[in-house]
């Protein structure tokens, strides 16, 4: 996995500002369901942002690592119960960094 730089990382946050949050994670926690939603979302759309339920008692920046880690994306943000991961798509490239 390429790592991305601090220029990148601030292009993806610009880009990230105006998504919805697609993902929402409920008391449920990280499940496997879950990280194939992610996974499908990642490769759809590069750039997806979460959001955490107060209900979860969940971090963002933890859920956020645990996510890009398992799904081999980057973290680009997690501020508040809202996150952002990137991973580059294999068929369908939409950002060039």
């Amino acid at each position: 996995m390429k790592q991305i730089n601090s220029k990148q990382r601030a292009q993806l946050r610009s880009m990230a500002n105006k998504l919805n949050p697609t993902i929402i994670i409920g008391k449920g926690g990280v499940t496997d369901n879950l990280i194939k939603q992610v996974d499908l979302e990642l490769e759809a759309r590069e750039l997806v942002k979460g959001s955490i339920l107060k209900t979860a008692l969940l971090d963002a920046k933890t859920v956020c690592n645990e996510l890009a880690e398992q799904l081999g994306a980057h973290p680009v943000q997690s501020i508040g119960s809202k996150f952002v991961l990137y991973r580059e798509s294999k068929e369908n490239k939409q950002i060039f960094l």
